[in-house]
Parts: C-alpha cells; sequence; structure tokens
C-alpha cells in the first residue's frame, strides 16, 4: 500500500502519479523524481482550477504558476519552498546529463509527501490524516527488477502528458464564463478550506530540511559535492558563546586546501549579517 493512500478518495490521479514516483524511488531515481514532478504539476492545475483565490499568471508553466503572488499567499512559505524544490529537481532529472542520485529521489518524496499532506488537510471534504503522519523510507517498496528510462524516454514522456493535458489557460478561457457546475465546486472547495483551518495544523513540515536541500542542490549544480569531508558543519573556534565554539553551515575548499568561501544558512526573515560572525 502506498504512503500517499491519503490521496486516493479525492485526487485520484495525484495518488497514481505519486504512488508511481515512490514505486521507482529505489529502482529508477530519475524517473522517479519525474513522476514526482508530474504530481505537483497535477496538484498545482487543481489549484488553479478550484481555488478561487488563485489568479493565473501570464504564463501557465509550472514556474510561473508556483512564483505567481497569489500561489504563495494561499499555500504559505513552507509549501511554496517545496513546490519550488521539487520544480527544481524534476528539471534536473529530465533535462540534465548529469547522473540523478537515489539520495535526491528520496528527498523528493519527503517533500511531495508533505504537499499532498498540506493539500489534504486543506481541501479534503472527507476523512484528513493525522497531523503526526510522516513518511518512513523503510516502507518504500522493494526495487523491483525494472528498466532505467533513459533521459530521451523520459522527455518524450513529458511531452506527451504535456499535449495530453492541454494548456491551463486554455482550460479555464473555455470556461472564462464559470458555469454553474465550476462555480459549485470552487464554492465547495472555499468551504471546505475555511472548515478545515478553524483546526489548527500541527503537521510537522521541516522547514529547515527543505532549506538545506536547497543548497545542496544548487551547490552540486554550480560543481561542489556538499558530501564532501569538511565541506558541511565545519567546526570553528573564538565564536561569541560560552563553549567559544561553533559551525560553519558549509565551507567551500580548494584544490590547494584553502578555503575559498563559506556558506551560512539563515531564514529569509533574518538579516544576512546574522552569520557573518
Amino acid at each position: 500500500m502506498s504512503q500517499f493512500g491519503f490521496l486516493q478518495a479525492e485526487w485520484p490521479d495525484l495518488h497514481d502519479a505519486a504512488a508511481r514516483a515512490e514505486a521507482l524511488a529505489l529502482p529508477d531515481p530519475r524517473a522517479s523524481a519525474f513522476y514526482v514532478r508530474r504530481t505537483l504539476e497535477l496538484a498545482i492545475a487543481w489549484l488553479y482550477k478550484y481555488d478561487r483565490t488563485l489568479v493565473l499568471p501570464y504564463q501557465d508553466n509550472l514556474g510561473a504558476l508556483i512564483h505567481d503572488p497569489t500561489f504563495r499567499t494561499a499555500v504559505g512559505p513552507a509549501i511554496f519552498a517545496k513546490a519550488r524544490l521539487l520544480k527544481d529537481l524534476g528539471n534536473q532529472a529530465v533535462h540534465s546529463q548529469k547522473p540523478f542520485r537515489q539520495y535526491d529521489a528520496l528527498t523528493a518524496l519527503k517533500e511531495l509527501f508533505h504537499i499532498g499532506f498540506w493539500l489534504v488537510r486543506t481541501y479534503a471534504k472527507g476523512a484528513k490524516p493525522p497531523d503526526g503522519l510522516a513518511f518512513d523510507q523503510a516502507k518504500l517498496p522493494n526495487p523491483a527488477a525494472v528498466t532505467q528510462q533513459t533521459l530521451a524516454q523520459l522527455q518524450k514522456l513529458e511531452a506527451d502528458l504535456r499535449a495530453r493535458d492541454g494548456k491551463l489557460a486554455e482550460i479555464l478561457a473555455e470556461r472564462g464564463n464559470l458555469d454553474k457546475e465550476l462555480q459549485r465546486l470552487r464554492a465547495e472547495v472555499a468551504e471546505a478550506r475555511a472548515r478545515n483551518a478553524a483546526k489548527p495544523d500541527t503537521h510537522d513540515y521541516n522547514e529547515a530540511a527543505t532549506r538545506d536541500r536547497f543548497i545542496d542542490l544548487y551547490l552540486r549544480e554550480a560543481g561542489w559535492d556538499p558530501a564532501a569531508p569538511n565541506v558541511a558543519e565545519f567546526e570553528v573556534s573564538g565564536m561569541p558563546n560560552n563553549e567559544g565554539k561553533g559551525f560553519v553551515d558549509y565551507v567551500l575548499w580548494g584544490d590547494d586546501g584553502k578555503p575559498l568561501g563559506l556558506l551560512e544558512a539563515k531564514r529569509t526573515r533574518h538579516d544576512a549579517l546574522k552569520g557573518q560572525q
């Protein structure tokens, strides 16, 4: 049974795509990340269609949909960051010649789990998963004997799915006058969201882990290995605390063994100078 079973009752297409990503995480990480992004695309298309607070931007590609102010307001900073990360990991899987690591596929699955949980917790009319529900890597299906899909095969699949889906802008434009059925469904979604918001959401969305995975992704894109020795959590002395010790989040080392740069991860609401010491 898929760990994304909570999607099946009201979002069966999202459940099927997420379950496919889950089944491929170990035997075919690149294809798994492709299906993670596919699930994200379906989820965001649903939001723009049924949440009347969202307004389509001038383009309906995934990046534009995620960065639109109405989307960011509707989902909040944690889900927005996760959506960005899944978009970037999915793009890397489908458009980069570099090997795609299993670690990145598992990262994408974990973040998708949070987005799926948020969607159901926020919009479901029926049963919601318990706030303490968490993704468990140990429950992933045992790897089946599958032939890994090539980059070209995934790119063709991407093109085929996009052609079948059609453009979100055109789909909504055809119903620009919002027929009575769509108006009714949007009203139901608004009522469900208001009702669900009345109960505090105590689910741990693990925002810190999302920030760290973003940094790792961008370091690898720039040619650095965040898993190399002495890169992450490098201990330093002379810090203004009782022990006089601290840790630099990331150190980028040159071939001569000298540090070329330091990276400090801080929440966006903190001043960058907070990490200067």
